[in-house]
């Protein structure tokens, strides 16, 4: 089936149910007709959802509480759809005036719903269409809603946290953070307490109850030492939180590319993953029925462990991603990008088919072939020279390396350790070649002016310039002009120089008349 992509890494079955072609939104019905009735391909294609795609890219998407519904807000032009699960189609459209940066349901399904706007305008939707809107003091980054209290936590590009009370219908007293914006709020609705990521690396906790913060977390502390060097000094920043089903374990995401797993009740984090790529983790998902984690940055979604850490699975998607939502109890997971299509990934390993589509059970267990060959995640490939010289040469022949071509595969972990110790002072080393280089620069320019201010003529001083190093890289010292170049009559060449070939070329090349004195001549 074209409409259905297999991907079969570390022997885990992951399907891609959007891999197929798509009809073009701007053909008519009949031309719609015409072309289902010639291309194979499109009449195989499986589309799970009926037009689950944005005209130009999805930014935010969300599964309603009751798993009934699926929320979208993509570009261009800004809108938000909504699709019924059960039907399977398109339940409606809304246009909107901005781009959504953030969104949050106020109900189990959709009928109410709020919305954070790129221009600083928080809107509250129901079932019949836009209610309110009010503006906040400064651009929001993140919403929250806390249900025991109706209060919506604003997180902005300053280090007040707002707090807008949709009962009372009015603003709250903020909350501020000791860091100049927060990226991400989060509420656990168990025990009614807000986390606040910062960009200080900093999670920073309020309860409704108490007036003052009531615990900060400083996730810089548990990276680890190579993250740390590998940051050169910055500050990693929040980029998203999930609390997990136990509501006492939280997930934090670094723009480092950090995910790290904390018990609240602790400083020090319970594991540590790094996605290696860079690049800010952009959603964390925990899927409770297997206790994995399900971490996305813009290029891979990686899926492992909750309790060690072990790879499960990763997933390169087709195009950048944006966000990404895992519908509840089920294999099936739902991730918005930079391209028109929303994409809809199974994994039938972490559960079942939502009952919505329980067919996918059965379809999939009939499509086996067409699997891409097995990857090796957290390894990495060295060549036995790069062996040689991290001393590990040893290990050849035992389960630490698998051969493969012309080199070995080798744990990410034990490389990185081995790496370190052969040269522990690698990055100091680095950094102070910098700091040399970059003083360097500073004094040679200087000396440089010093030293051909008075040397130089005021034509084609550039090629002069050129002529003098060449010579003294040469090592022609022997020459008269390559200390003095120029007598103080800037007409005459020095007295008993013999003149130079390419100073004859520089002083014709700008219309002189060249005078020499007597002794010249």
């Amino acid at each position: 089936m074209s409409g259905m992509q297999l991907l079969e890494l570390n022997d885990v079955r992951v399907f891609n149910l959007t891999a197929g072609k798509a009809l073009p939104s701007w053909l008519s019905e009949k031309k719609r007709r015409q072309l289902l009735k010639r291309d194979v391909d499109l009449q195989r294609r499986i589309e799970l959802i009926q037009d689950f795609e944005m005209p130009t890219a999805a930014d935010c998407i969300r599964v309603s509480p009751d798993g009934e519904y699926i929320m979208a807000a993509g570009t261009y032009k800004p809108r938000i759809r909504c699709y019924d699960l059960d039907q399977m189609s398109l339940k409606f459209e809304r246009h909107l005036n901005c781009e959504v940066v953030d969104m949050a349901y106020l109900s189990d399904n959709y009928s109410k719903q709020v919305f954070l706007m790129a221009d600083r305008y928080v809107e509250v939707h129901a079932s019949y269409g836009y209610h309110h809107r009010t503006r906040t003091p400064k651009n929001g980054r993140s919403i929250a809603y806390n249900h025991e209290t109706c209060d919506l936590y604003v997180g902005a590009t300053g280090p007040e946290i707002y707090r807008i009370n949709l009962e009372q219908g009015r603003f709250l007293k903020s909350w501020t953070t000791q860091a100049p914006a927060v990226n991400k709020v989060l509420i656990n609705d168990y025990y009614g307490m807000l986390a606040a990521g910062t960009t200080l690396g900093m999670v920073e906790c309020f309860d409704p109850r108490a007036r003052e913060r009531i615990g900060v977390l400083d996730v810089t502390r548990g990276l680890s030492a190579r993250a740390q060097r590998q940051l050169k000094g910055q500050i990693p920043a929040i980029s998203t939180m999930t609390f997990m089903q136990d509501n006492l374990t939280l997930g934090v995401g670094t723009t480092g590319g950090q995910v790290l797993l904390y018990d609240i009740r602790a400083a020090e984090p319970v594991l540590t993953k790094d996605h290696s790529y860079g690049l800010p983790i952009k959603r964390i998902v925990h899927h409770a029925a297997s206790d994995s984690v399900l971490a996305a940055d813009q290029k891979v979604i990686k899926i492992w462990k909750r309790e060690s850490g072990e790879a499960i699975t990763a997933i390169e998607a087709d195009a950048d991603i944006n966000d990404m939502d895992m519908y509840p109890d089920s294999g099936m997971f739902f991730v918005g990008g930079e391209q028109s299509k929303m994409m809809i990934y199974f994994v039938p390993s972490l559960g079942p088919a939502p009952k919505w589509c329980h067919y996918l059970d059965s379809i999939t267990e009939e499509l086996d072939d067409g699997a891409q060959p097995a990857v090796y995640d957290d390894y990495k490939f060295v060549t036995r020279e790069e062996l040689d010289a991290l001393g590990l040469s040893s290990l050849v022949g035992t389960a630490l390396l698998k051969a493969h071509m012309h080199g070995y595969f080798i744990d990410v972990r034990l490389y990185n350790e081995a790496k370190d110790a052969s040269n522990p002072f690698a990055y100091e080393e680095y950094r102070q070649r910098l700091i040399r280089k970059k003083l360097e620069e500073g004094t040679e320019s200087r000396l440089q002016l010093a030293k051909y201010r008075k040397e130089l003529p005021k034509i084609n001083r550039a090629l002069a310039k050129r002529l003098v190093e060449f010579n003294e890289n040469q090592g022609q010292e022997s020459s008269g002009w390559s200390h003095r170049l120029y007598s103080p009559h800037s007409h005459c060449i020095v007295s008993g120089a013999k003149p130079h070939v390419a100073l004859n070329l520089l002083f014709s090349s700008v219309g002189h008349s060249r005078k020499h004195c007597s002794s010249c001549r």
